[in-house]
């Protein structure tokens, strides 16, 4: 019991060394994704993903019309719409997870726009949303407001379907946040496999009768891989999402789950 405790206090030291060292390269201050920055490689980069029905992120639906969810002209408020808030390391390769498995919603709900939602720089790492669909089955992801970006609201569930994994890819020059894309392979990672549904020609999907809070038996938490790309504000290139690309034949949730998985269990065995 002794060592299992002294293991533990050294694990713990280790980490809490590990996050100043990280702290100590950062020198973007910003901690809410509706303000502009500009980031160097190693700094924390925050930004948000919206869920929300797919109508509600264009100006009086037009759908030739976007606007970021930090807008105040769009009414996310009125429509039971969603927030998860990401402060990567910049140029890292992230597993970003949000738990759908179990609990009631925990989440930021909207004012009249994702800034005041997010006054005082809440971050959030983990959201817990217990039905994808009544949500409005749409996810945008977003930074900025003079410079604001979004990405194009991609597909993650309705009442027969849900999508659980994705790569999105930070696109920046100059170290500006310039654009947000979901990056899709054409279903080719589950190709042949009898579970999942191709939909679109470009989504993995599985019926979410078979996640666990609908009573079957699969855990259907989302998985973001995220990397980025362009120059920072040193003209540095960001090169994690060529490294992404290569590792594309592998799936890093599955990986962070194994991970997880085992740290667990050896953690269970120390106690």
């Amino acid at each position: 019991m002794a060592m299992a405790m002294a293991v533990l206090a050294m694990l713990l030291l280790l980490m809490m060394t590990m996050m100043k060292t990280l702290d100590a390269d950062n020198t973007n201050g910003l901690y809410q994704p509706c303000g502009d920055t500009k980031i160097q490689r190693s700094d924390g980069f925050t930004f948000g993903i919206a869920f929300s029905t797919k109508d509600s992120f264009y100006y009086n639906q037009n759908l030739s019309h976007q606007l970021s969810p930090c807008d105040r002209r769009l009414s996310l408020a009125t429509l039971n719409s969603q927030l998860a808030v990401f402060r990567p390391k910049v140029d890292g390769i992230s597993l970003l997870t949000i738990n759908t498995s179990s609990f009631s919603p925990i989440c930021i709900n909207f004012g009249s726009s994702a800034d005041d939602a997010l006054m005082g720089a809440t971050v959030m790492i983990n959201m817990t949303l217990n039905k994808w669909d009544a949500y409005g089955g749409y996810m945008v992801a977003f930074a900025g407001r003079k410079y604001a970006a979004r990405s194009l609201p991609a597909f993650v569930a309705n009442s027969t379907y849900i999508v659980t994994s994705f790569t999105l890819v930070l696109e920046f020059q100059k170290g500006r946040l310039q654009n947000l894309y979901w990056k899709r392979d054409g279903c080719a990672s589950c190709s042949g496999k009898s579970n999942f549904v191709c939909l679109n020609k470009q989504d993995c999907a599985i019926r979410t009768s078979s996640c666990k809070n609908r009573g079957g038996s699969v855990d259907c938490s989302l998985g973001i891989q995220l990397a980025f790309s362009g120059t920072d504000k040193h003209l540095m290139a960001l090169n994690s999402w060529y490294e992404v690309e290569n590792l594309r034949q592998y799936s890093l949730y599955g990986l962070y789950s194994n991970l997880k998985n085992s740290l667990t269990n050896q953690y269970n065995d120390f106690f």
